[in-house]
């Protein structure tokens, strides 16, 4: 790894589950529109299925590193008022489809989705499906935190078709686990990963973070030694995201306590290495799969799709989004819930779909998002001069020449592919697409940096 590139390519920059990204949505639709945007999408996309995202907030502590929507408390009562009011908010999408919609996809998220009890994590799905039906080769998964994942909550979701989990590790190292406040001991990851193996899961994620405080290379050396040995099928190794401006919780430390940026991608190179190594394939930005899990076989296949999940299988046009701060994709637009738990809460009582903001992309953006998702996708992206906006991609090339001479992309006619080296850096590259960061340069901290 060149260290002198990551010092010039390391800058602020988004993430890219969406484009537009979140902080240039200038052209927000209003509840009514958003639902026609929905029910548009919905008939067009005929009997592919639909994907589904719920939020489930709750969290009994508060892990500083986290920049997630969440409500602290130890408080079970808040289960079953939240479920109903889910499921009133999804009720209020069936009745404006035009047909019992086929879910090709559930995820749950949070917070702590294992925060839940088994039976209303059932009331939860069943309510779901009482207005839906199965799409063909459907794939549910959802996010467990081990301490708060029981053998009878994994049985239970195995039992309403789930398939996938993915626990969050971070990392193994009792200073970082203490600082970042999430204590969870190798012992335990390994019981909820063997127990999920024996119930019949399919597909066991880990979510490892690099760049975390007191983090070092002993860390990510240890870490990694108790993954090979564990072998889950996919591994989420993402960049920790340092935005105490937008998340209190993690002034618990100070820049002081982190890697600066060279050491920071030192531990990736050293992860990445490492998990190499043990027979994992680097899939799209931070992920990593074994050649058996069907994310390797979705990237190797180019049906690889990513949006407000993440890296998914399946490549639907329409995710809903339930519940406080979800985002919502219609392929044409975008709309998120208030954030607010007690405002969405009152909204959807009261009848209100929960939007507050979001974007109807024109054209030009979805020509741009395409290549965007090619690039997270496939590490590559293709056009034709007559494309009605290839001045875009033109516009993206002249900002690539740089990167082109420094061997991170190479171009040739209708085609950009992202190198080998390049793809530590595939941030920067679909910077060089968006044409709604060139056109406002942010004047504020509202990205964490794309090393």
């Amino acid at each position: 790894m060149n260290f002198d590139l990551i010092k010039k390519y390391n800058v602020a920059g988004p993430r890219y589950t969406s484009y537009p990204t979140v902080p240039y949505w200038d052209n927000s639709p209003d509840a009514k529109t958003w639902m026609n945007l929905v029910k548009d999408t919905f008939l067009s996309s005929g009997n592919a299925g639909i994907s589904l995202y719920i939020h489930l907030p709750f969290c009994e502590s508060l892990c500083t590193y986290c920049g997630c929507n969440t409500r602290i408390t130890v408080n079970h009562k808040v289960e079953r008022p939240y479920i109903q009011t889910l499921l009133k908010e999804w009720k209020m999408y069936t009745d404006n489809f035009p047909g019992r919609p086929a879910i090709k996809e559930i995820h749950l998220g949070g917070g702590t989705p294992t925060f839940f009890s088994s039976e209303n994590l059932k009331i939860l799905l069943e309510g779901i499906m009482l207005h839906a039906d199965l799409a063909d080769n459907f794939e549910f998964g959802f996010e467990g935190h081990p301490n708060y994942t029981s053998i009878e909550q994994l049985q239970a979701l195995y039992d309403l078709g789930f398939r996938r989990v993915s626990f969050g590790v971070q990392d193994f190292d009792p200073k970082v686990q203490y600082i970042i406040h999430r204590e969870q001991s190798v012992a335990q990851v390994a019981l909820v990963t063997e127990e999920a193996r024996r119930i019949g899961y399919a597909s066991v994620n880990y979510d490892l973070i690099y760049g975390l405080p007191l983090q070092t290379q002993e860390s990510i050396v240890d870490t990694i030694e108790h993954v090979k040995v564990l072998m889950p099928d996919r591994i989420a190794f993402y960049s920790y995201a340092h935005v105490p401006w937008l998340k209190p919780g993690q002034r618990r430390f100070t820049d002081k306590d982190l890697p600066s940026g060279v050491e920071k991608r030192k531990l990736y190179e050293l992860g990445r290495a490492l998990l190499e190594e043990s027979g994992y394939i680097e899939i799209g930005m931070d992920h990593f799969a074994l050649k058996s899990d069907s994310l390797y076989s979705a990237f190797v296949d180019k049906t690889l799709h990513r949006n407000f999940m993440g890296y998914t299988t399946n490549d639907t046009k329409l995710l809903i989004g339930l519940g406080v701060s979800s985002i919502g994709d219609s392929w044409t637009g975008f709309a998120q819930n208030v954030k607010v738990f007690e405002q969405y809460v009152k909204m959807v009582e009261a009848g209100d779909l929960p939007v507050f903001k979001g974007h109807i992309l024109t054209a030009e953006d979805l020509y741009i998002r395409q290549h965007i998702l090619n690039i997270m996708c496939h590490f590559e992206t293709t056009w034709s001069e007559s494309d009605e906006h290839v001045d875009s991609v033109y516009a993206a090339l002249e900002k690539l020449e740089e990167m082109e001479r420094d061997g991170l992309v190479e171009r040739s006619s209708g085609k950009l592919q992202v190198t080998d080296a390049g793809k530590a850096f595939i941030r920067n590259v679909c910077m060089a697409f968006d044409a709604r960061l060139w056109l406002k340069e942010p004047q504020s901290l509202i990205f964490s940096s794309t090393v």
